[in-house]
């Protein structure tokens, strides 16, 4: 049996089902039992035309759950009235599947949990593993959300933005339980730019790749955070930065550009250099100034001052950075990463603790407390003299809702936006990284 076939087709077959004028909720059930069939009756008799298959035996299953139903007896007539059985037309099915698995009604957490199971083909309790709450939470949000997006209508154009925030959220998950969230979101925003010519979409996958190249280096074997500039390069995964790189050329060289593609050029730009030290900060600040443009992010501006404070010195960074709300998440590391560049150990010690204690997760927590222990140390030992310049302030994690932080460096001129030459680096050690 050929799972990986089965996930593939589920999203068309819903959607021929959906067009045709079942319940969402009905339909995914009635895909559900296709596929156990499929399960069953497969190996023995494969058939010629899997889709068409899935979609008459899907089909039928709505059916006869409807004629069961006595409150849908009126509809009856119209559901016989369905297109004979066989392949579906190609078109955008399953697009639009994504635009209403993501749609503006939806919370973001369901449309996470709706878009992994109806368009990725995972099971309740694989989502509710990936993101650690218990199965039957996960059902009533999937259940929910099934109940929302069964009134919304296929006629509707759909907002590739909000489906690419959602397939970032996937993404930006990682891994967790057994199933590989950071793949699987790889997986479904190739299928998406397969469906759609949208710049940002190839952008957006260009960026995933990109990040996904160096996983290999970002944790010691404990799980501890290795931070980008003492990552191994020669782990990352330079068939992943290649093909990257490829597509977020061929992106660019469509002058539209987009925050994914922006977010996207700095990551490679970072996989140019060779070793951290050979980072050019200053193409980095200037593709933050674009990003900047597209977003006004308070958290691309705060990425923009650490880089600016690689580029013109921590100084400049700390000026940057002192006119953004402390608030901000990281802020508190990008000042003590910047006040360990000026030489202020006692500073960048103190606000190391304090960021600590802001940390969203266990790894980062542990990280920041080595920093603030490393640099107590040396001011015990050796005073407040000036240490050699620190190569990270952060680990290299992509955040939900953040821009990650500095990608590599390009050796040719900022205004050429069409170009961004690949190597083996990729999201810097900042921040925000």
């Amino acid at each position: 049996m050929n799972d990986a076939l089965l996930r593939t087709l589920t999203p068309s077959v819903l959607t021929v089902l959906v067009r045709r004028g079942a319940d969402f909720a009905a339909a995914e059930d009635a895909v559900q039992d296709a596929l156990i069939e499929a399960v069953r009756l497969w190996p023995d008799e494969p058939p010629r035309d899997p889709k068409g298959w899935l979609v008459t035996v899907a089909w039928r299953k709505f059916l006869d759950t409807a004629r069961a139903d006595t409150s849908r007896r009126r509809r009856e007539d119209r559901l016989e009235q369905q297109p004979p059985p066989g392949p579906a037309a190609p078109a955008d099915e399953t697009l639009q599947l994504y635009f209403l698995c993501a749609h503006p009604s939806l919370t973001p957490a369901s449309a996470v949990a709706l878009t992994l199971r109806a368009v990725g083909g995972l099971t309740t309790r694989q989502i509710a593993q990936a993101y650690l709450v218990p199965e039957a939470t996960m059902a009533q949000r999937i259940s929910r959300a099934k109940r929302t997006v069964s009134r919304v209508r296929f006629d509707r154009p759909g907002d590739v933005a909000t489906v690419l925030r959602v397939l970032y959220l996937v993404f930006s998950e990682g891994y967790s339980g057994d199933i590989d969230l950071a793949a699987e979101a790889i997986r479904l925003t190739r299928q998406l730019a397969a469906q759609s010519d949208h710049p940002e979409v190839s952008g957006l996958l260009a960026l995933m790749l990109l990040h996904h190249a160096r996983r290999a280096a970002r944790t010691t074997p404990d799980g501890s955070l290795v931070p980008l500039a003492e990552q191994d390069r020669g782990r990352w995964d330079t068939a992943l930065i290649a093909e990257g790189v490829t597509v977020l050329q061929a992106a660019l060289a469509r002058d539209r550009l987009g925050e994914y593609q922006a977010q996207a050029a700095i990551a490679a730009l970072h996989a140019d250099a060779p070793t951290a030290k050979e980072t050019d900060w200053v193409q980095i600040v200037e593709w933050y100034d674009e990003l900047v443009r597209l977003t006004d992010s308070p958290v691309a501006r705060l990425n923009r001052a650490v880089a600016l404070g690689e580029a013109d010195g921590p100084h400049a960074g700390l000026t940057a950075l002192a006119a953004l709300d402390d608030a901000l998440p990281r802020h508190t590391a990008a000042a003590a990463y910047l006040h360990e560049r000026a030489g202020d150990l006692a500073t960048a010690a103190r606000l190391y603790a304090a960021a600590a204690q802001k940390a969203s997760n266990l790894a980062e927590r542990d990280h920041l407390t080595r920093q603030a222990a490393r640099l107590n140390t040396r001011l015990h030992q050796h005073g407040p003299s000036r240490p050699d310049p620190p190569d990270t302030p952060q680990p290299d994690t992509p955040q939900a809702g953040r821009t990650p932080a500095d990608g590599p460096q390009a050796d040719r001129p900022p205004a050429d936006r069409t170009q961004v030459s690949g190597g083996d680096a990729d999201h810097a050690d900042r921040p925000d990284a």
